[in-house]
Order: structure tokens, then sequence, then C-alpha cells
């Protein structure tokens, strides 16, 4: 289960990046969408984690 926390720590280096992406050009249209792709990834790292222990729970109570 290791490789799943490794994919989950990707969710977050990917969101620094389109957030870079968005800052160092800001003020044209491709912006808005890396910002977008940005919260997304944030949102994948929280989703997963949280499945990530649901799972953790299920294993360890049986």
């Amino acid at each position: 289960m290791k490789i799943f926390k490794l994919f989950q720590y990707a969710y977050l280096v990917f969101a620094l990046l389109f957030f870079y992406d968005a800052f160092s050009n800001w003020g044209e249209t491709r912006a808005y969408s890396s910002l977008l792709l940005g919260a997304l990834a944030v949102f994948m790292f929280f989703f997963r984690k949280r499945f990530n222990k649901k799972f953790d729970n299920k294993d360890q109570s049986k």
C-alpha cells in the first residue's frame, strides 16, 4: 500500500506546478485553467488521503 501513498503526494506536487504556472502566466486565459487544475489536484489529495485511511482501517479490523 506504499504505492498509494506515493500517488497521494504526487497530487500535491502537481498542484504546486499548476499554481506556479498560473501565477507565472497571470493575466492570460491559460492562468484560469491552471488554477482550476491546481484546485482539483488539492481536492484529489485530500480525497485520496481520506480514502486510504478508510482502506487501512478496513484492513486492520480483520
